[in-house]
């Protein structure tokens, strides 16, 4: 994998997808890959994110991991996502930041993408 720009892009409120996230990242890091690990932004307020005590708590774990752009997909030869459901579906924070994507992919900057 080396020359393999990969970003690994999650969304993570109890720290499950964060801990994928840094799995697939140490792996791909082992195999050569260039690597970048990202979050996307959060949408719940604050006031909801401190009465869960779990999700607070990875809000801080992850404090220092930078928000996704579309510049970080543009950048990537790879993209892995890890995402848990909301009743079958994507959360919401994941899915706005696929929705507004849609330049990228308007513009022919996502083919070849893996």
């Amino acid at each position: 994998m080396s020359n393999v720009k990969l970003a690994i892009i999650f969304y993570s409120m109890g720290g499950t997808n964060y801990q994928l996230a840094q799995w697939a990242e140490e792996g791909a890091k082992e195999a050569g890959a260039e690597v970048k690990i990202l979050k996307v932004e959060e949408l719940a307020p604050a006031s909801i994110i401190e009465k869960n005590d779990v999700w607070k708590s990875t809000v801080e774990a992850m404090k220092d991991v930078p928000v996704a752009t579309g510049d970080d997909i543009e950048w990537a030869d790879a993209i892995i996502f890890s995402v848990p459901t909301r009743f079958g579906n994507m959360p919401s924070q994941m899915k706005q930041f696929l929705d507004i994507q849609g330049g990228l992919w308007a513009t022919g900057k996502t083919v070849n993408k893996v």
